[in-house]
């Protein structure tokens, strides 16, 4: 059986609100998932491994560090 936490570690995707301004609509745009606000700081994307693997490697070509 898989561990959850790794599961749920490639289904999602938690950032700082600042981190995302100006990125969110083309998230939305390019890849199939779910970005909503997580509290008060933080945005939550959430979505399928390879989605999740594909907008963190958006994130990261520019300039987002995605754990």
């Amino acid at each position: 059986m898989p561990d959850p936490s790794r599961l749920r570690d490639s289904t999602q995707i938690v950032l700082p609100q600042e981190v995302l301004e100006g990125l969110e609509p083309q998230l939305d745009d390019e890849f199939a998932v779910t970005v909503f606000p997580e509290g008060e700081s933080h945005y939550r994307i959430i979505g399928s491994p390879v989605e999740i693997k594909e907008a963190s490697e958006f994130l990261a070509r520019r300039g987002v560090h995605v754990q």
